[in-house]
C-alpha cells in the first residue's frame, strides 16, 4: 500500500523564480512531478515565454487574476498547458495559482 504524502505550504520554503514570482513546492514525485503554489505580485511577468517541452501544466487560479499573455484568467479558472504549449505568466493586479506538473513522458 502506498503511503499519503502531504505538506502545509506555509511551511515550504519560498523560492523567487523572477522579480515579482515566487513559488513554494508541496509535493514532488517520480520522473519531476511535483505540485506547486505560485505567488505572481502585482504587474509581475514571467522573463521570457514559459514553454512546456516535456510535458504538460494543470493550473488552477486560487485567487486574483491570471493572464497568460492572450487572456485574463478570473479565481476559480481551471487551465491546462500540454506538452508543446507556451505562455507568459503574469498578473496585473497579482494572483496565487496552484500549479501541478505530471510526470515527465519518457520518449
Amino acid at each position: 500500500m502506498n503511503a499519503i504524502e502531504w505538506s502545509n505550504g506555509q511551511d515550504s520554503p519560498v523560492q523567487t523564480i523572477f522579480r515579482g514570482i515566487s513559488a513554494r513546492q508541496l509535493w514532488q514525485g517520480k520522473n519531476d512531478a511535483q505540485a506547486v503554489i505560485v505567488q505572481i505580485e502585482p504587474g509581475a511577468r514571467w522573463e521570457g515565454i514559459d514553454f512546456h517541452r516535456d510535458n504538460s501544466e494543470e493550473v488552477l487560479v486560487l485567487a486574483g487574476v491570471f493572464n497568460d499573455g492572450t487572456r485574463n484568467y478570473p479565481a476559480g479558472t481551471f487551465i491546462h498547458h500540454p506538452i508543446g504549449s507556451s505562455h507568459i505568466p503574469q498578473s496585473k493586479t497579482g494572483c496565487t495559482l496552484f500549479v501541478f506538473y505530471p510526470e515527465k513522458t519518457i520518449r
